[in-house]
């Protein structure tokens, strides 16, 4: 790679390094031992699965940029390059995994400097690759896609986390939720933020929100939500979502009744 990256060819070959991390971690699910799962945290789950993909998903990278660092939930690779790091979830909604309930998905993306230029989610469960580039537009299964255009968010589906183990904002969460369950369409909880991003950047919902984030959660869904039309910003309506473990996603046009409801709520 030259100083100047093509970001586009770059996310395309990002694109095959996530579907066979994907193959892998669909062949495994077929005859999964529950029994090899370990805890990390606090209702925090990891198996061989997720070390195993990551390691594959790092040694592909290491290829194809190899002036990169690596920013990886399990840990097998945490050396901070200069400019470029990958941002690294090998399975996204492990939890989903470990009980065979879809979905779960594979999270790639690069960030160069303090911005992410590059993501692809991969959902293993329809076979669907989520990805976008910088200045390049967000596509499925090579297809453009857009945010929904509702602009009331009486008309709109939310998407949300559930705390598994940071419950410092549960009554405030708490609220929020029995706000959206009078002023939305409705709320679902489907345990991957990764694919509530990309559900949300290609118009099956219409607006997200969680916190207790990492940066691997959210890194590669941020781009597509935004190369997608969408908006995104932390709790209080400033950038600090990559690093900053809380999130609002929404279509531009109800982003600020959802991001001031959420702002009211959880602040």
């Amino acid at each position: 790679m030259n100083n100047q990256l093509n970001y586009k060819k770059l996310t395309e070959e990002v694109e095959k390094i996530a579907i066979a991390a994907g193959k892998y971690i669909r062949n495994e699910r077929t005859n999964f031992d529950t029994g090899k799962v370990e805890q990390k945290g606090n209702h925090d789950f990891v198996s061989y699965v997720d070390k195993t993909s990551e390691k594959q998903i790092v040694t592909e990278l290491e290829k194809l940029l190899p002036q990169a660092g690596f920013i990886a939930e399990e840990g097998t690779r945490q050396n901070r390059g200069e400019i470029y790091n990958w941002i690294i979830d090998p399975l996204d909604g492990t939890t989903n995994f470990i009980h065979g309930i879809y979905p779960f998905a594979v999270s790639i993306a690069l960030m160069e400097n303090n911005e992410i230029v590059s993501g692809v989610v991969y959902e293993i469960g329809l076979d669907e690759c989520f990805s976008a580039s910088k200045k390049g537009g967000a596509f499925l299964n090579g297809k453009q896609i857009k945010v929904s255009d509702k602009s009331k968010l009486d008309n709109c589906l939310i998407a949300t986390g559930f705390p598994y183990s940071n419950y410092s904002k549960l009554d405030k969460y708490m609220t929020s939720l029995s706000r959206l369950m009078v002023e939305s369409h409705g709320i679902r909880r489907i345990g991957s933020a990764a694919t509530d991003l990309v559900y949300t950047a290609c118009g099956r919902f219409d607006a997200f929100y969680e916190y207790g984030l990492s940066p691997w959660d959210v890194a590669a869904g941020v781009i597509i939500v935004k190369e997608a039309g969408g908006k995104i910003s932390d709790f209080q309506g400033n950038d600090n979502y990559i690093f900053g473990k809380e999130i609002v996603a929404a279509n531009n046009l109800v982003f600020d009744e959802f991001s001031n409801l959420i702002k009211n709520c959880l602040n």
